[in-house]
């Protein structure tokens, strides 16, 4: 098959999905920086030229935060169902076996329990590569289970974000996920369990407008875009131009919407030391 086909609209280009994660021997960051991709995997995918975080999914950030990548998943088998039988382009359980095809994932969050620096946590991790990391009944309910484990074994929870927000597959059913996972995270905090939210590149739609946003600490990553609406979005409806960095992590870190923002490479060290200071316990070198 040719590498591109025509069409009535011009010429389309066929191309694999895309991954977070580059592949090749070289990587070339948005400001023209090239790295060696294996030194950028041992660097934390982060561009030792100008510190650009390049996306990662759960199985990166895993690796980063259990101690010697040792982890117990969590529901892993829980998956998404059709019913209000949405169509758009494709039929909804056509996307749905596509994208768990493409990733390897069964939907856009995976949730695990493990040791970190010597002590239990629960990590749930959202993964853009699935449906643009959008939220669905099976993202809520993976969080609330998380949630409930943690809060019988008496664990910290940690959520990373990356979303593109609300699955519109679902409609009302992935807009009812906001209320139940902020619910969720209420009872932890009434059981004193200590929650950090990680925001990454981009946590935007109903993921900041629920649980993303809601930690006793909010951190996230250097450069990463957070916000409810996109800024071509934001700035077509207001009619205005938005200042500079508008909706990056420095910009909220500036305006009080964040707490820390915490390079990958300290990730680790950073998340267990919020979590010692909440819970008022010696900290962990």
């Amino acid at each position: 098959m040719a590498w591109f086909k025509r069409t009535k609209k011009g010429i389309q280009t066929a191309t694999q999905d895309k991954k977070d994660v580059p592949k090749g021997l070289w990587y070339k960051s948005p400001t023209g920086k090239i790295v060696d991709s294996e030194e950028l995997e041992r660097n934390f995918y982060v561009s030792p030229e100008d510190g650009y975080h390049v996306r990662i999914g759960s199985k990166e950030y895993f690796e980063i935060l259990f101690d010697d990548n040792k982890f117990k998943e969590l529901d892993k088998d829980l998956i998404a169902k059709d019913p209000l039988k949405f169509e758009d382009k494709k039929k909804y359980p056509q996307r749905i076996k596509d994208a768990q095809e493409a990733t390897g994932l069964k939907d856009a969050i995976r949730t695990a329990v493990g040791k970190s620096k010597g002590k239990d946590i629960v990590i749930a991790c959202m993964d853009f590569n699935f449906v643009g990391g959008s939220m669905g009944s099976v993202v809520g309910e993976k969080i609330a289970r998380a949630i409930d484990y943690a809060i019988k074994k008496k664990l910290p929870v940690l959520i990373i974000s990356k979303s593109g927000g609300a699955r519109m597959q679902e409609a009302v059913l992935s807009l009812m996920q906001l209320a139940k996972t902020s619910v969720k995270i209420a009872q932890l905090g009434e059981a004193k369990l200590p929650y950090i939210s990680l925001c990454t590149d981009p946590t935007t739609g109903g993921t900041t407008a629920s649980y993303a946003m809601l930690g006793d600490i909010n951190i996230a990553e250097p450069g990463a875009l957070i916000g409810f609406a996109g800024p071509r979005v934001v700035k077509d409806t207001t009619g205005k131009d938005l200042p500079e960095g508008f909706q990056t992590s420095e910009f909220l870190l500036e305006h009080g919407f964040l707490d820390f923002i915490t390079p990958r490479k300290e990730l680790k060290d950073k998340v267990n030391l919020y979590i010692d200071l909440i819970q008022n316990q010696p900290v962990r070198i």
